[in-house]
């Protein structure tokens, strides 16, 4: 997973961290941590396996790793976490050596994980998008009465 390692020792990855550790640093909420990314990128993994889908590991983990790598843009700049994550992805992933079409099929799910009608036209949005849902642990979340995301926001358990 050499290009993986790459994305996790970009200049531009590193700085996106960084931010949003500072940003976050008092938030009671759900973070956008590392761990946070590495949830969603086992989880992504572990659901392309079930599937059967042909993904590369690290096409896989290059997408849950980039997902939120702009959220400090929405926190300094309000532009869309979502929009900001994917071009500053799309740098990374080209440093990194991923392909064009791979770079441009894991910046489309990158757009689209916070929607679930866009995340379905996809495989890898799909993916992405249940993932990113799933590492959520709102039924254990100790500001979850702060919280306010929408009940159908809210991951309700274990999904199977």
């Amino acid at each position: 997973m050499e290009r993986v390692q790459k994305i996790i020792r970009h200049p531009a990855f590193k700085k996106s961290m960084r931010m949003i550790e500072a940003l976050e640093k008092e938030r009671i909420f759900c973070g956008h941590d590392m761990k946070h990314l590495l949830d969603v990128s086992r989880i992504a993994w572990i659901e392309t396996l079930e599937q059967s889908l042909d993904y590369p590991k690290d096409v896989i983990y290059g997408a849950g790793l980039l997902h939120d790598v702009g959220k400090y843009l929405q926190y300094t700049e309000g532009i869309g976490h979502h929009v900001a994550s994917a071009d500053i992805g799309r740098e990374i992933l080209d440093d990194a050596g991923y392909t064009p079409e791979e770079t441009e099929e894991i910046c489309r799910a990158i757009l689209s994980h916070r929607n679930r009608e866009a995340a379905e036209k996809t495989a890898l949005g799909r993916i992405l998008y249940r993932a990113d849902k799933i590492s959520r642990a709102c039924y254990a979340c100790p500001a979850a009465e702060a919280c306010n995301w929408s009940d159908e926001k809210k991951t309700p358990g274990v999904i199977a």
